[in-house]
């Protein structure tokens, strides 16, 4: 019998197997007992019986995936070697052996698109749909809150192909005298709460993919994902997996950058991975407002770094929200999103593992030639394509961030994109390391 028949037929004998000793359980325990106790032991069956079945119904949907995966599989897939990363081309062979990420398949991971009020949410939609690999791999949960009914009838638009819930509790939220301003805010985080309650406890997920309402991916959002996945599990210094680059604007990355990731201490929202244990960690705590801003606190990173690409693999079209469009005339518009599919899963990202990432990372940046701002900014900078302009407090780091047209503002003293202090960029064709100086000892929280 072929792999993937023998596989599907194993799955259909378990689920036949475990419905018929489910039904003998039944009988046998109907008998003998009075009409109360009978009812009671009915309901707490039905109970275990609907979430036994919804173990089945996760067995068998990776039981198709990897069926298709067997089917679609080929020699060449098996015998690839280890694709080395661009950014990587220098590193010294008397480094460290390269650790290794596991390369077996991922569980399902369901896409969390967090909507409120946008009809508009159909581009969203339509672009997760219009790339998807796999349904049963990576199922799309629309969560709404507000009660909207005309995006409701929009959601609901796509019948099967996605699973819409809704947010129960609309009532306002109370909030301090001098927060009444901030109401949505409040409403945006009660809301999250609820929804990644719902993936991971009620569904029992063990990770998500977590989207708004008004995010377009690219073509290899999920390849990006399905790739980091392991790398996440693997390294315990990871806080997530995002699609989006603050500094993500056609002239502020590499042209030919699409294969490019990096580590940030900066959590950047915008289409991310998370894995249950983390909600397990962040839910007791979870804040009523500015759940983002919360989550960049040192308390909740805990030293914990997330994977970013220099390419962005989501771009927002929402110019209206609770946050009055801030940024997005100025920044936001001109995000560029990747459209050169890369073969994440074939690519060896061990590199990006902390006791890897961070000797290189550190070499390159503090091993690039010193200069000036205005001596980058008018191609002054004889050398090579990479460079360090310093800083040493917060107004010079603002200062030099508006100079070069990268985002001047930081979180807990942490800058948008920054790894250990340095933020990166590209400038007319240079790699250009906006970085403190070597002896830095880490961010300081009162840099707002």
């Amino acid at each position: 019998m072929p792999r993937k028949a023998s596989v599907a037929a194993w799955g259909a004998a378990l689920f036949i197997s475990w419905n018929a000793i489910l039904l003998i359980y039944l009988m046998s325990r109907s008998q003998g007992p009075d009409p109360s106790e009978l009812t009671a032991n009915v309901i707490r069956l039905a109970e275990e019986a609907e979430t036994e079945l919804e173990k089945q119904r996760g067995l068998l949907q990776q039981i198709r995936y990897y069926s298709g995966i067997l089917n679609r599989r080929s020699p060449k897939h098996e015998e690839r070697g280890i694709a080395v990363p661009p950014q990587l081309a220098n590193v010294s062979s008397s480094s460290s052996p390269p650790l290794v990420v596991s390369d077996h398949l991922p569980p399902v991971i369901p896409i969390l698109v967090v909507a409120c009020d946008r009809p508009s949410v159909r581009k969203c939609l339509d672009s997760l749909l219009k790339y998807r690999p796999s349904p049963q791999q990576f199922p799309i949960v629309v969560s709404q809150d507000c009660g909207h009914e005309e995006t409701g009838r929009v959601i609901d638009s796509y019948g099967e192909a996605i699973t819409h819930i809704r947010q129960p509790d609309l009532s306002e939220v109370p909030v301090p005298p001098e927060h009444r301003k901030f109401q949505g805010y409040y409403k945006i985080s009660r809301h999250y709460r609820w929804a990644l309650n719902q993936i991971f406890r009620t569904m029992g997920h063990q990770a998500a993919i977590v989207v708004e309402d008004d995010l377009e991916v690219a073509p290899d959002f999920y390849e990006y994902f399905q790739a980091s996945f392991a790398l996440l599990k693997k390294d315990p210094t990871l806080f997530c997996v995002s699609a989006w680059n603050d500094n993500g604007k056609e002239v502020l990355i590499e042209p030919q950058g699409s294969s490019i990731l990096h580590r940030t201490d900066f959590f950047p929202g915008l289409g991310w991975l998370l894995l249950k244990e983390l909600w397990e960690e962040l839910e007791p705590k979870w804040p009523a407002a500015f759940w983002d801003d919360w989550a960049r606190r040192p308390e909740q990173r805990l030293g914990r770094a997330c994977i970013r690409p220099e390419m962005p693999r989501t771009r927002t079209f929402g110019r209206k929200g609770v946050s009055q469009g801030q940024f997005f005339d100025q920044h936001l518009k001109f995000i560029k999103l990747n459209q050169d599919p890369v073969a994440f899963t074939k690519t060896d990202l061990s590199y990006l593992i902390k006791e890897a990432y961070d000797p290189w990372f550190l070499e390159q940046v503090y091993g690039a030639p010193k200069a000036q701002a205005q001596d980058v900014l008018h191609g002054k900078v004889p050398g090579g394509r990479t460079v360090r302009v310093e800083y040493t407090i917060r107004d010079s780091f603002k200062a030099l961030a508006r100079t070069f047209g990268v985002m001047d503002d930081l979180k807990s003293g942490v800058a948008r994109t920054a790894y250990k202090g340095v933020v990166t960029f590209t400038y007319r064709g240079r790699r250009v390391f906006l970085a403190p100086p070597k002896d830095w000892t880490g961010y300081d929280p009162s840099w707002t």
